[in-house]
């Protein structure tokens, strides 16, 4: 699998190929949202089932008004005080999008703590971005990692050095009442402290 620089990687995305980044968590496979073929090959890629949904990674919150979702003001509110950072935010979307990423009705939107694929979003628009491993495995967190992983398939792989950050909490805003559908380095006592309290 080749290295690649960030040019050649937001070439690479821009072009519908699949590849490999770095983020705060771990390295993740990525294809822009705007070649629907190059999200779909991530999910056959990893194993994944089509109804596991795929996150989305904006270069900022700017980014959002870009896609076809309901922004609420606590979806505001966690972005402004937790973006960038380990924070997933499913916010209920439009059926077209959220049937691109394998969503029912919603999405999860992230913007990452690290320069490269914030760059790489920037560049080439929002990303479905989920991580460079095989369905169920563990997270690649080297580029080494990531070509064990999945030998074939990938434009190429940008390497940053060992990624092994705590995963992203992830926080459901599509019902009344906010709820935790994973608990990752941003604490339900911090998103409560942000939203008040979450559903039962």
């Amino acid at each position: 699998m080749k290295d690649l620089t960030l040019a050649e990687a937001i070439a690479a995305l821009a072009a519908g190929q699949v590849v490999a980044l770095p983020t705060d968590t771990v390295y993740g496979v990525g294809a822009a949202l705007a070649h629907p073929a190059a999200v779909a090959r991530l999910f056959a890629l990893k194993g994944r089932p089509v109804t596991v949904a795929l996150p989305v990674v904006l270069a900022d919150a700017d980014q959002v008004a870009s896609l076809a979702v309901t922004w609420s003001a606590p979806a505001a509110t966690l972005a402004a005080a937790c973006w960038p950072g380990a924070l997933t935010i499913v916010v209920p979307a439009a059926p077209a999008l959220a049937a691109l990423v394998g969503a029912d009705a919603s999405i999860g939107l992230r913007v990452p703590d690290d320069d490269t694929v914030r760059a790489a979003a920037r560049a080439v628009g929002p990303l479905a971005l989920t991580s460079a491993n095989a369905h169920g495995a563990p997270p690649a967190t080297t580029a080494a990692d990531v070509r064990a992983a999945l030998p074939h398939g990938l434009a190429g792989v940008v390497d940053a050095g060992t990624r092994d950050g705590a995963v992203s909490t992830v926080v459901d805003l599509t019902g009344p009442r906010w709820r935790v559908r994973r608990v990752g380095a941003i604490s339900p006592q911090r998103l409560g402290e942000l939203l008040g309290p979450g559903a039962d």
